[in-house]
């Protein structure tokens, strides 16, 4: 049975959600007056095509809206042209002029000025090949030996249209040579998108098993994993807010004879190659105002997966999976936000590699970072409190590229409380403390928060085995 308190917090965020965040208020006698578009300028999208920007918006040029819906709608194109991750700095400004004829809309002239990023960003990589630094900090020992290194080129905005080409090549601990091609509009309405993807990965180390809820490894001087993907993405995006996705991708992966001996159960069976065509679809409703450190909105994610469509494919799997995350205001500088996010997944007995639980960036209880749980469903409740220490842009007149010159930055303190629950069939087997238990954990962190979307957390957590933690993490989304 669902505790109470449970279902309260569900209800809330489903309410919220069906709510879109959007706060009601009595009109006054000014606010309920019209006023009409006149105008639409773009300002600054020097490469940008002015279709892509003004695909965000919901004011265009002869609409006509109540003057007191007009803030909360300036509002959120604002958020929405800033989240296409093209500008630095995103303000909407309007001019009202009022005609002889007062019985008229007042008319405006809306303005959209913004300053685009650096697009092309070709530089050398060197990093860990850990799951995230705190693994490596704590358990690798700050081994050298597992860095990976190698170059990346991400050039967005290829043709003005919001596309993107990555390309990344790395050697080291892992080899990885990853192309892809992503452009969100193929068709003149703007709904349609495409995106190709070919990969190959090699691997002289890799963890063969988990044993209590640790990753163990075996390494080589022959190659001992090898795999190869080509993918296929297909999107459709609906209004402003909803986007629907159609992906097929065919993988070959193979492992060495000393892997498949260590773990029979690693492709299951003994054997040595996986291979199978997967088609998946997913939806997502994604209304936040900013993509990259949310403080109001709401997320929803949901999707299926089907593997192994072929004749000669030799593995078969299916998986289910759903969130949803709410953020909102509590008022002056304090933000809120609670999520649930849950996986299922077909037939019960499946291939080591395919075990997926806790333990990503995404899918993890806090507290547990250096953790993985493996198991075939999992489900996780996550809770933060955020006080906005400030929020403020420098301009840096000293640094003559303009996109760069510009340095939005911000910092909050953040107190979470995460639940979450493994429910795995292979917990004896791989020796699982952590698995069929409810796990929680609770701590405070300092976020940091600057341009390209780069957020900088400190951590200090405990879990619920009353062990603590201080970790550092990075995320990036160019």
């Amino acid at each position: 049975m669902i505790p109470k308190t449970w279902l309260l917090v569900i209800s809330t965020l489903i309410a919220l959600w069906l709510s879109d965040g959007d706060v009601l208020a009595t009109p006054t006698a000014d606010s309920a007056r019209f006023v009409r578009v006149r105008s639409v300028s773009l300002k600054g999208n020097y490469r940008t095509r002015d279709r892509i920007v003004l695909r965000e918006m919901t004011l265009h040029t002869g609409d006509t809206v109540r003057l007191g819906d007009l803030p909360g709608r300036l509002a959120w194109d604002q958020r929405n042209i800033n989240n296409t991750n093209l500008f630095i700095t995103v303000a909407l400004t309007t001019e009202q002029t009022t005609g002889a004829d007062t019985t008229q809309p007042a008319l405006i002239d809306l303005t959209v000025t913004m300053k685009e990023r650096w697009y092309f960003v070709a530089y050398p990589v060197f990093d860990i090949a850990d799951r995230n630094l705190n693994e490596w900090w704590y358990d690798r020992g700050r081994d050298l030996r597992r860095v990976i290194y190698g170059g990346r080129l991400s050039y967005r905005n290829v043709t003005g249209t919001n596309d993107r080409l990555q390309v990344e090549f790395i050697r080291g601990f892992l080899k990885r040579t990853v192309v892809s091609y992503t452009k969100p509009y193929i068709d003149r309405a703007q709904k349609v998108g495409l995106r190709v993807d070919v990969g190959y990965l090699t691997n002289n180390e890799i963890p063969f098993r988990t044993q209590a809820d640790k990753w163990v490894y075996v390494k080589s001087d022959q190659l001992l994993r090898e795999r190869t993907y080509a993918g296929l993405i297909l999107t459709n995006r609906r209004g402003l807010y909803h986007y629907h996705s159609i992906e097929t991708r065919y993988n070959i992966n193979t492992i060495a004879d000393t892997v498949a001996r260590l773990n029979p159960d690693y492709f299951l069976n003994g054997r040595t190659r996986q291979q199978y065509l997967m088609l998946s679809y997913g939806y997502r409703y994604d209304r936040r105002d900013n993509v990259a450190y949310p403080l109001q909105g709401t997320l929803f994610r949901g999707g299926i997966g089907l593997y192994g469509l072929l004749p000669g494919d030799n593995f078969r799997f299916m998986d289910m999976s759903a969130s949803i995350t709410q953020y909102w205001s509590l008022g002056g500088r304090f933000y809120a936000a609670g999520g649930l996010r849950g996986r299922l997944s077909w037939p019960q007995r499946q291939p080591y590699y395919n075990l997926r639980g806790l333990g990503s960036v995404l899918d993890m209880v806090r507290g547990y970072e250096l953790y993985v749980i493996d198991g075939q469903r999992f489900g996780i409740w996550r809770n933060s409190v955020r006080y906005q220490l400030f929020n403020t842009v420098k301009q840096l007149d000293w640094l003559k590229v303009r996109q760069f010159n510009t340095l939005p930055i911000a910092a909050y303190i953040t107190a979470f409380g995460d639940a979450g629950y493994v429910s795995s069939t292979v917990a004896e087997q791989y020796q699982s403390q952590l698995a069929n238990r409810l796990l929680v954990g609770t701590g405070v962190s300092l976020d940091f928060v600057t341009y390209y979307n780069l957020v900088f957390r400190l951590s200090a957590t405990v879990n619920g085995q009353g062990k603590t933690g201080f970790f550092f993490n990075l995320v990036q989304e160019l």
